[in-house]
């Protein structure tokens, strides 16, 4: 034991603890150093409105910034900004990031996107209404035409066109309804009446 101590307060122990010091110092500052200038330690850039720019006018505002992006691909349509424009951003404009980093950004899509018509033929008028507001649809308009089924819808009109159920339509497109108003047809009465 004796010995052990001896070792601990010997010339060559001390030379070596001091040195391993210095070392770990060394690599300490050093690891510090590297770490500040890759990281570029207090080096901030300020992150630019995207909002409303075409994907071009985008692009080139980005690079120089010194910014990246990437193109998120979850967008539904917003008419109140221009098509294939920037909606949305991630970080927003304004926030402080280090140089090279990564924007996301939601383009505004061409328009709306396409729903599926819905069978509501032979469905009243109200559930059909209720069917139609549930797929992103709005009755613009309901017509009534001679047909035994009151509040029954019969036809479906887009733009003055007929369309079936199973069609696609832009999500918000306002559609025609041509449901029946009770009365008994003219057709119905004369086959009635011949039998």
């Amino acid at each position: 034991m004796r010995n052990f101590f001896n070792f601990l307060t010997s010339k060559s122990f001390l030379i070596q603890l001091v040195l391993a010091l210095l070392v770990s110092i060394l690599l300490v500052v050093g690891a510090m150093q590297y770490l500040k200038a890759t990281t570029n330690h207090g080096k901030f850039v300020e992150v630019p409105d995207l909002s409303k720019l075409s994907v071009t006018e985008m692009r080139s505002l980005i690079d120089r910034s010194k910014l990246r992006y990437e193109v998120l691909d979850s967008a539904n349509y917003n008419p109140t900004y221009p098509r294939f424009s920037i909606i949305d951003q991630t970080p927003r404009a304004g926030s402080k990031v280090k140089e090279n980093r990564k924007i996301y950004i939601t383009v505004n899509p061409s328009g709306y996107k396409k729903v599926t018509i819905p069978n509501i033929i032979q469905v009243t008028q109200r559930n059909a209404s209720s069917m139609l507001k549930a797929v992103g649809l709005d009755v613009e308009r309901v017509t009534y035409v001679d047909e035994l089924g009151k509040d029954m819808v019969y036809n479906i009109k887009y733009k003055g066109k007929y369309i079936v159920p199973g069609d696609k339509l832009p999500k918000t497109s306002k559609i025609e309804l041509i449901c029946g108003n009770g009365n008994i047809t003219s057709r119905a009465e004369v086959k009635a009446g011949s039998e």
